[in-house]
């Protein structure tokens, strides 16, 4: 072979072996499972957040919806209901809040006898003998007193609860559970919270609401 035709032989291979590749570095992401290709990457997005779950542990906003289109003897406005009760009364019993597990003043309150009354109206709600060690984190009764309590079913986010309320004035007491097992005459569980109570030892429950 002559040596001008192998020099141009040789030529092509230099540029092959040295050309750099065209075109921007690519970098290979570990959260996409096939290699990108150009302008057609993916970046992995976070998931979304689920507010939901902060709902699961109060109330929803079709339970209160139902509760303050409901009529009740004891139908005072909020702006009467905030000169009568404090500020964590007012966002319990009537913006159907929910205070934190094993710091009620009645959580672990094991009277021999008394009643409990709605701290808003007080009406009564629950006798002494309707109590019981639930270990819950909040005053349980089995129980009301007939006529005391009202029930509102809410199905939201595809379970049920029973939210509970003074039968005279709508405030929120908690929520009902049934069939968890426990050794009580009905079988329920009524998870109330401590500031919507206030409770009396000598207090006859036949006694009507002073409302």
């Amino acid at each position: 072979m002559r040596p001008q035709t192998l020099r141009s032989l040789q030529a092509p291979l230099r540029q092959l072996t040295l050309a750099k590749p065209a075109g921007p570095a690519r970098h290979y992401s570990i959260f996409t499972r096939k290699t990108p290709g150009p302008a057609s990457s993916k970046t992995l997005r976070a998931a979304p957040t689920l507010p939901f779950l902060g709902a699961l542990f109060g109330s929803s906003s079709s339970s209160k919806d139902t509760t303050e289109n409901m009529s009740y003897p004891d139908n005072r406005s909020d702006e009467q209901w905030r000169t009568v009760l404090n500020p964590e009364q007012f966002r319990i019993l009537r913006e159907k809040g929910t205070e934190p597990a094993g710091t009620g003043e009645y959580d672990k309150h094991y009277p021999s006898k008394g009643v409990y009354n709605c701290a808003g109206c007080d009406a009564p709600l629950y006798t002494a003998d309707h109590k019981f060690k639930s270990g819950c984190g909040w005053p349980a009764y089995f129980d009301s007193i007939p006529g005391a309590v009202k029930r509102h079913v809410d199905n939201t986010f595809g379970m049920k609860r029973t939210e509970i309320v003074c039968n005279n004035c709508g405030g929120h007491l908690g929520h009902v559970f049934e069939g968890e097992g426990f050794p009580t005459p009905t079988d329920e569980r009524h998870c109330v919270n401590s500031i919507s109570l206030r409770f009396s030892e000598d207090a006859d429950p036949k006694v009507k609401s002073k409302a």
